[in-house]
């Protein structure tokens, strides 16, 4: 098994550059993203955007996987492909990202709503988004990963929302995925303990019916079990004292959808 890799402070500003790139290239998607256009166009503008910013698609040729980004419409949980699918109104497109900066990577994800949604959909986003800020304020000095778990798991099962038990957050920094896992369910006081110099990505994936999923014949495509919508958020965070340092951020995103209102 292989151990956990603590990050110099150097190191974890490396990784915060990763990370704000990935945040900005997230910001370009916010700026094109509507109903008409496919997701292949939001991988193509997201390769060259990073390219041009002196860094590689962490995704791009990752155990195979043949795009820049994940992108998973409505029902599908994770690990979309980029096709030539129709984005289209009343869509929840969540768009999964990382870079590679200076050999460290950087890794977050942000649904999008298209349009108009119904309110399922848009209880899913918010429940989804209140998570990981839950999962973010117990990333602190002392803290275990089940206590994160514990938190998110809590949350979204009182909102009716299924969590998904097979897929789960993890470490980030010289690798895309490092140890630990960091599930969102589970017991508080269980799980690694967390500690100063620990880099992690929590990525809350919530279902809005059951927990379960389809893993497809593609090797890659996760849906719900029973094709129910599903959103994913996800930031890089550093460990520390008091208060989790976390390294990627939603403002820029969240700013261009503002200005598009």
């Amino acid at each position: 098994m292989s151990k956990i890799y603590y990050k110099s402070l150097d190191e974890i500003e490396l990784i915060r550059e990763s990370s704000l790139l990935v945040s900005k290239t997230l910001a370009e998607v916010a700026k094109v993203i509507k109903a008409g256009m496919t997701t292949i166009e939001l991988d193509k503008l997201a390769y060259e955007f990073i390219s041009d910013h002196g860094a590689i698609p962490a995704f791009l040729n990752y155990n195979g996987f043949p795009n820049s980004l994940c992108i998973s419409p409505n029902e599908q949980v994770v690990h979309g492909f980029p096709s030539k699918y129709v984005i289209q109104e009343g869509d929840l497109i969540s768009v999964d990202c990382g870079v590679i900066k200076n050999n460290y990577f950087g890794d977050s994800a942000y649904t999008f709503s298209i349009g108009e949604i119904d309110a399922e959909k848009q209880k899913l986003v918010e429940v989804t988004k209140r998570c990981l800020e839950l999962g973010v304020e117990k990333a602190v000095v002392g803290m275990r990963t089940g206590d994160m778990g514990f938190a998110i798991q809590q949350y979204a099962e009182a909102n009716g929302f299924g969590v998904v038990r097979e897929l789960v957050g993890h470490g980030v920094g010289v690798k895309l995925h490092e140890k630990p896992e960091v599930p969102n369910y589970g017991k508080r006081g269980s799980g690694p303990k967390l500690e100063e110099g620990m880099v992690i990505a929590i990525e809350p994936m919530i279902n809005a019916g059951v927990a379960g999923i389809k893993f497809h014949n593609d090797g890659w495509t996760v849906t719900s079990k029973d094709n129910k919508p599903s959103a994913h958020f996800e930031h890089t965070v550093a460990i520390k004292r008091g208060k989790a340092d976390v390294l990627s951020t939603f403002s820029l995103i969240e700013e261009v959808l503002q200005q598009k209102k």
